[in-house]
C-alpha cells in the first residue's frame, strides 16, 4: 500500500534514492569503523578501540534509522553489500598501517565528505520535493556527523 502522506509517488521515489545514496555511505563508514575497532595497533590501543566501539554503535543505529525513513516513504532499502558498494560515494580502506592516526584521519574524511552529501540535498528535499521531515532528519544527521569529525579531528592535533 502506497503512503498517503502529501508528497508525490514521482518525489517518493527520488527521496527514497537520495536516502538510498546515504544508507549506504552509512553502512560503508560502519563497516570501516568496525574494522578500526578490530584493528587498531599501538599504545592507545585501549582507548581508540572503545571510541571506535562507540562510534560503530551511534552508526549501527543510524543506518537503522535511514533504512526505516526510507520504508516509510513506501520503497525498499538497499540491503545486500553490492547494492551498498555501487551506492556509496566512499571508498574503502586506504590506509597502510593500523595505527590511531591512519584510521582517524580515513574516518574523519569520511564523516566530512558525509556532511558535504548531505548538506546539498538539505534545502533540496523540503523546497522542491517537499518532504520537510526528510530535510529534518537530515539536518539533524548532519550535525552528527559534524560531532563525531570534531572529536576524531581533536586526536590529530
Amino acid at each position: 500500500m502506497k503512503p498517503n502522506i502529501g508528497i508525490s509517488e514521482e518525489h517518493l521515489a527520488e527521496i527514497s534514492q537520495v536516502l538510498s545514496h546515504i544508507l549506504a555511505d552509512e553502512f560503508v563508514l560502519y563497516t570501516k569503523t568496525r574494522n578500526a575497532h578490530w584493528n587498531i595497533e599501538g599504545p592507545d590501543f585501549h582507548a581508540m578501540h572503545m571510541m571506535f566501539e562507540s562510534q560503530y554503535n551511534e552508526l549501527s543505529e543510524i543506518i537503522d534509522n535511514v533504512a526505516e525513513r526510507i520504508r516509510t516513504l513506501g520503497h525498499y532499502a538497499p540491503a545486500t553489500l553490492k547494492q551498498m558498494l555501487q551506492l556509496t560515494h566512499l571508498t574503502e580502506q586506504t590506509r597502510e598501517k593500523n595505527d590511531s592516526k591512519g584510521f582517524i584521519k580515513e574516518l574523519l574524511g569520511d564523516h566530512e565528505s558525509i556532511v558535504i552529501n548531505i548538506r546539498t540535498q538539505i534545502n533540496r528535499l523540503a523546497e522542491q520535493l517537499k518532504d520537510a521531515g526528510t530535510s529534518d532528519y537530515l539536518t539533524g544527521l548532519t550535525e552528527f556527523h559534524e560531532k563525531l569529525a570534531w572529536m576524531l579531528r581533536s586526536h590529530l592535533i
